[in-house]
């Protein structure tokens, strides 16, 4: 007797369950996540160096037998089977599950550590003492919640990221960024700055620095007790105080000339690091409406302006006024800031007009404005610089940009959002390496648009939202602001239409329209 065939697609029915190998990989990986989470319970774990290893063993070798048994019996290429067929990735009940999970646990980290067992006398309990051997193998100190979350961050990019080769093991772009982002996760913001904590001594003290995180994004560098712990450290203090500023005059501008903003969100940066790998999976979710781009472009330019008000009022705060003891004093410094600022505003108003928008001159126009307005309030009346302490400036950007769009939003929100929720509406590194990149860069994605078949791989499996099929279908390069040079939508392209080049600035703007048979009479060309 026939059966209705229920299923009308061409390619045959979407996966419905794993394999017997990736439920036994599943299985193994929960039992190493069940130890962390009865470790959160207080349970006591007797030889914690064992339980932990035993624990962190299990999550890795589960996940990464998870995607072997996923991907290495299939051809190379793209496998995004069945994504919006599975509960996980299509905002479904077990995405919603997780989402408040990780959600828990970020509220857990920032604001009640306590409740994760650290202690202030280092006598840890619970999670963070489970993680206290490891702490003082590396570090010689006790673990707090930072270094647990530092571990847990990077086994989720090294053990995702095994799985990430796995998955786009056909592209060499892929596996070498991925790589990168492995390496400087792994090395750069983990083993470097906790080995650094082992030169502390009573007379030698290095603040805790992941060198690879440039302001904006490490919004707390140049505060007071960071600025004196450097100076007190001699000249490795002030070695690394001067590599945090070339990082941001200096070397971003240049890479990001030559590069574009993917050298650093998608080869460097430990946020994009865990967005590609372990937030892979919902990179889809991305919103792809107009709307979202245009709240996107208000919302992320207002928080750099943000962090450089905040900025401006911390370090202004601390600096001395007597120029008979100081070179480089409060004026000094405000002066400084105003004519950098003045200086950049003039640069693009003056050459790159024409390439904004409406709404990025009135944005670019106003913000501007209110900052030299505030300056000068200042100056004029004697009133606090931007209106407010510069503390409160600081603790408000602290708790709402670095806490909770970062980590609880930024993280939390991967199943429901996408994955580069944060890097696309809240980063103020991105925004910097956007503008750059908008105006002032060499990369750009090219499009053959003869070849398109407008299948809409590229615009679906965009992280940030952009409607990249849209520009294949015209053949017009991709310049974006926010576009992080992923190359997703090169690598899903079943024809070969993108390409991620670096090459001239001029004509790297090109809106072409797309040519249609019913726009011109094709006759008149014949007869002619």
């Amino acid at each position: 007797m026939s059966t209705v065939q229920r299923n009308m697609s061409l390619t045959g029915e979407p996966p419905k369950t794993i394999n017997t190998q990736q439920k036994i990989a599943s299985a193994i990986g929960l039992l190493g996540l069940t130890i962390l989470v009865l470790a959160i319970f207080n349970v006591d774990f007797p030889n914690k160096s064992l339980w932990l290893t035993a624990s962190l063993t299990a999550i890795a070798a589960g996940t990464i037998w998870f995607s072997i048994a996923a991907y290495a019996n299939k051809h190379e290429g793209i496998k995004n089977d069945g994504i919006y067929f599975k509960s996980l990735t299509s905002k479904g009940f077990w995405a919603w599950i997780l989402g408040i999970g990780l959600t828990l646990f970020y509220v857990l980290l920032y604001w009640f550590p306590q409740y994760l067992g650290l202690s202030g006398n280092g006598n840890n309990t619970g999670l963070v003492a489970l993680f206290d051997p490891l702490s003082q193998f590396i570090s010689g100190n006790p673990a707090s919640q930072w270094f647990v979350y530092g571990t847990l961050y990077t086994l989720a990019i090294l053990a995702f990221g095994i799985k990430f080769l796995m998955k786009y093991r056909h592209s060499r772009y892929q596996r070498l960024r991925t790589f990168s982002v492995m390496f400087f996760q792994l090395g750069f913001a983990f083993l470097i700055p906790e080995l650094m904590s082992r030169l502390n001594s009573e007379t030698f003290s290095l603040p805790y620095y992941d060198l690879k995180n440039i302001w904006p994004l490490n919004h707390y560098n140049f505060e007071q007790y960071r600025v004196d712990a450097f100076i007190s450290a001699g000249n490795i203090g002030v070695g690394l105080l001067i590599f945090g500023v070339a990082s941001i005059l200096i070397i971003t501008p240049i890479l990001t000339y030559k590069y574009g903003k993917r050298w650093y969100c998608s080869w460097v940066c430990g946020c994009g690091g865990l967005a590609e790998t372990a937030g892979d999976p919902f990179r889809h979710l991305s919103d792809k409406r107009v709307v979202a781009w245009k709240i996107e472009r208000w919302v992320v330019h207002s928080v750099l302006v943000f962090v450089v008000v905040m900025t401006t009022a911390v370090i202004y705060s601390y600096l001395g006024d007597d120029t008979s003891k100081y070179w480089f004093t409060k004026n000094t410094f405000l002066i400084s800031v105003t004519v950098l600022l003045t200086a950049i505003f003039l640069w693009i108003w003056i050459y790159k007009r024409e390439e904004l928008k409406t709404d990025a001159k009135i944005g670019a126009v106003g913000y501007f404005v209110i900052i030299i307005a505030l300056i000068t309030l200042h100056y004029s009346t004697g009133n606090k610089l931007f209106l407010f302490d510069a503390e409160t400036l600081r603790s408000s950007y602290g708790f709402l940009i670095g806490a909770v769009f970062s980590g609880v939003i930024g993280v939390g929100f991967y199943p429901i959002f996408g994955n580069r929720v944060w890097c696309r509406f809240g980063c103020p590194m991105a925004a910097i390496l956007g503008i750059q990149q908008r105006l002032f860069s060499k990369f750009r994605i090219t499009t053959n648009g003869g070849q398109c078949i407008s299948c809409g791989n590229c615009s679906t499996h965009c992280e940030m939202g952009i409607d990249v099929r849209a520009y294949a279908q015209k053949g017009e390069n991709i310049v974006r602001a926010s576009c992080v040079g992923c190359g997703i939508c090169s690598a899903v392209c079943p024809r070969g239409v993108l390409k991620l080049e670096n090459g001239p600035l001029e004509n790297r703007i090109n809106p072409n329209e797309v040519l249609l048979g019913n726009d011109v009479d094709l006759m008149q060309y014949v007869n002619k």
